[in-house]
């Protein structure tokens, strides 16, 4: 049959790179990632005029990028603006948080203050922020690229599938299927290995959010279905290899695929019944981000609950021993719950040969302890703007559970959760609880301020005293 004609309208000066497409719903205009000799930035052209004009404003040593277009007017993008590193690399390659900015790129702000990659922000139909967020702190180094939504303001930010799981390794590129709340489609990945390729998969949160439980189809265009295991390069042996999906409906999607024995990757139309037909492919080439141009049904706008002129947030746990991680503990152990602090490292202090090796890769401070009431609830105030963890304690002080992983809060935002490690679509009952009653508490100090952990002045001088 006849091909439909392919169109150059923008073509990169000096072999830059140009990609990271998102559609505005009125379908007249792209934001796109442009990079040249001096960094990476985030580009807007007029579609009907081939117009493109750069939008965020960044000093040469940081780079903006992987940006889309929030229904409130702002923009969401990645930045290196952060100056963190990554900790596998040993702090030579910097990390990417996400920010947000006016269309102007003016009243640049960051919303995730996160030890590695945020990646792949797309807006879901409820007016959410869906991104994957790879985590390294506390846990097995190779199995936690999780998915997690947030408001566009930064609050409410949760992991929605993979939280703890140890199955799939990665998932990205994530796109919610339209008219269809809660499902996605999404490319399911190794660690190391092919970079960000690998299986077709659709999701549905709904039915599971952790390991292979909400996995509820896999095409492959050969009838294989899902094979939950256990190991670093996941996909290595899996064809075809996929990328950037884009969902048509809940059993059309676009998206690119690389053959064995070929070296081109095309742009396929896939459905939900295993089928996989070739639209387009250039020897030698890769066709990447199919994205058809149409308009769409703009996401509602989730109004602003922030307060910059805070530098705290409160938060509220309606019963720690709800949820799995505290199953088995009595009612009446937890006494009190330790807030803790993560600092991540800066270019070239990052990494197993800085901190840790096998567990955490980063410095831990202890902000502090607050009560916790008699039936399990507590609430309190948190510093803003900073990954924090908590620790439910014992009368002695013992941790009883940790958490091997890290929320922020955002200025002036009022945080919830049921208990520990409750599920996504879990509610608190409507049941009293005591600290529902009381004023937020202050966090108490631990033997003094804030502070990383140092075994010469913490430690030293106790057995200089005592042994």
């Amino acid at each position: 049959k006849e091909e439909g004609r392919m169109e150059t309208v923008f073509k990169p000066a000096d072999h830059g790179y140009a990609g990271e497409i998102d559609l505005h719903w009125d379908a007249e205009r792209i934001l796109f990632t442009l990079s040249d000799s001096v960094n990476w930035k985030v580009m807007e052209m007029d579609l009907a005029s081939g117009q493109a004009r750069q939008v965020s404003r960044s000093p040469a040593d940081v780079d903006c990028f992987d940006a889309a277009y929030l229904p409130n007017g702002n923009i969401v993008f990645g930045s290196t603006a952060n100056y963190q590193s990554v900790p596998c690399w040993h702090g030579i390659r910097r990390v990417s948080n996400l920010y947000i900015m006016r269309e102007d790129g003016s009243g640049m702000r960051r919303l995730c203050y996160d030890q590695d990659h945020d990646l792949h922000p797309a807006v879901l139909g409820n007016g959410q922020i869906l991104y994957n967020r790879w985590d390294y702190t506390g846990i097995a180094h190779i199995y936690f690229r999780q998915q997690m939504v947030m408001n566009p303001d930064g609050t409410a930010q949760r992991a929605i599938y993979g939280s703890n799981s140890w199955y799939p390794n990665s998932i990205y590129f994530s796109r919610e299927i339209p008219e269809n709340p809660g499902k996605l489609v999404s490319i399911l990945s190794g660690y190391h290995g092919v970079p960000r390729m690998g299986q077709l998969v659709v999701i549905d949160t709904k039915k599971g959010w952790h390991e292979e439980d909400g996995l509820v189809a896999r095409i492959s265009g050969k009838g294989e279905g899902i094979s939950p295991r256990y190991q670093d390069d996941l996909v290595g042996k899996d064809w075809p290899k996929f990328a950037t999906p884009y969902p048509l409906n809940d059993q059309y999607f676009l998206v690119s695929a690389w053959n064995k024995n070929t070296n081109s990757v095309g742009i396929y139309l896939a459905d939900i019944f295993d089928n996989l037909v070739l639209i387009k492919e250039i020897p030698g080439h890769a066709l990447l981000e199919p994205i058809p141009l149409k308009s769409q049904k703009k996401p509602p706008v989730i109004p602003d609950k922030v307060n910059l002129e805070e530098d705290d947030a409160t938060v509220y746990i309606h019963n720690v021993y709800a949820g799995p991680g505290l199953k088995g503990v009595p009612k009446g152990t937890i006494e009190k719950m330790r807030v803790l602090a993560y600092n991540y490292g800066i270019f070239g202090m990052a990494g197993p040969d800085k901190i840790g090796y096998g567990g955490p890769w980063e410095a831990m401070q202890i902000i502090g302890t607050v009560p916790v009431e008699e039936d399990g609830s507590a609430m309190f105030k948190v510093p803003a703007n900073m990954p924090i963890a908590f620790q439910p304690l014992d009368k002695d002080g013992a941790a009883v559970q940790l958490m091997r992983s890290w929320v922020t809060a955002m200025p002036g935002e009022f945080m919830s959760c049921v208990g520990c490690h409750e599920g996504p679509d879990e509610i608190a009952p409507s049941v009293y609880a005591q600290a529902a009653g009381k004023q937020p508490r202050e966090i108490k100090n631990w033997y003094g301020d804030p502070r990383g952990f140092d075994f010469e002045r913490e430690v030293q001088p106790v057995l200089n005293r005592h042994c």
